[in-house]
């Protein structure tokens, strides 16, 4: 996840899934499950709650992803 200069997400809210609690990420969109880290999952914080993606629905939605940018980011 990157951030604009100037930007940052160290004060929010969100954290990532506590491992004790939740031992694997859910794909917000297909119910995908990760029983690890997976580098190729998108992570979107959206009013303060991080979402996570699989690699197959950010493939497939990634121009409904990148619509959303403002033109800074691209």
């Amino acid at each position: 996840m990157t951030s604009l200069s100037g930007d940052s997400d160290d004060n929010s809210s969100a954290k990532p899934p506590d491992s004790a609690q939740t031992p694997y990420l859910v794909c917000d969109r297909c119910g995908a499950r990760a029983d690890g880290p997976r580098p190729t999952w998108i992570c979107s914080v959206e009013n303060g709650h991080r979402h996570y993606f699989c690699d197959t629905c950010a493939r497939d939605n990634i121009r409904a992803i990148e619509g959303r940018l403002d033109s800074d980011w691209w």
